[in-house]
């Protein structure tokens, strides 16, 4: 995949966590950056592509800054990049990707790359990977005996796998299905 130069607003209320990562994008990427959830929402605008969203935040947590931004109807792909363990609130939560702190500059221009990529595929093949970000958090933190438990667990993973099988049902209009194939297989 070529990498697309896109406009990144970092959010993170330590400001050193925050500078960091705006320094590792950079190079790639134009970057805004925003301490608190407040001058997050002040920041976004129709030019902002990707969010890099930390979750726990004094004030506007990033879970209501993600709120606002979908009420909004911005266009724009969100990662949150956050230490919060996932529960199965995500589930409901209107994310793209999720990532766990620690992140190293590789996995936050991967991310970005990726979420670049995401946002020019049709709308359900973007769902698919909210979907499947989600799943894939919760299986990284939850026990075999949580997921199997949890009735909202299920009726992702029913989700995912419904999306998935429409998508499949559609790869005979693709023109690269072989490379979709390989694609969707990561995920199951």
């Amino acid at each position: 995949m070529a990498e697309a130069h896109g406009c990144v607003l970092v959010v993170d209320d330590d400001p050193r966590v925050a500078r960091v990562y705006a320094e590792q994008l950079r190079n790639a990427h134009t970057v805004r950056v925003a301490y608190s959830g407040t001058e997050a929402l002040d920041s976004l605008d129709d030019d902002v592509d990707i969010v890099l969203l930390d979750r726990r935040m004094p004030g506007l947590t990033g879970d209501q800054v993600l709120e606002r931004i979908r009420e909004q109807g911005l266009n724009c792909q969100v990662a949150m990049v956050t230490a919060v363990e996932p529960d199965f609130e995500i589930i409901d939560m209107e994310f793209d990707e999720y990532l766990f702190k620690p992140v190293t500059g590789d996995q936050l221009l991967t991310t970005v790359d990726h979420l670049l990529h995401r946002a020019t595929v049709d709308s359900s093949l973007q769902e698919f990977f909210r979907l499947a970000s989600k799943r894939a958090a919760l299986e990284a933190e939850k026990s075999q005996t949580e997921l199997e438990h949890s009735d909202e667990f299920s009726e992702l993973t029913s989700q995912f796998e419904l999306l998935r099988d429409e998508l499949r049902d559609s790869l005979d209009e693709l023109d690269d299905a072989e490379a979709f194939e390989l694609a969707l297989s990561r995920w199951e």
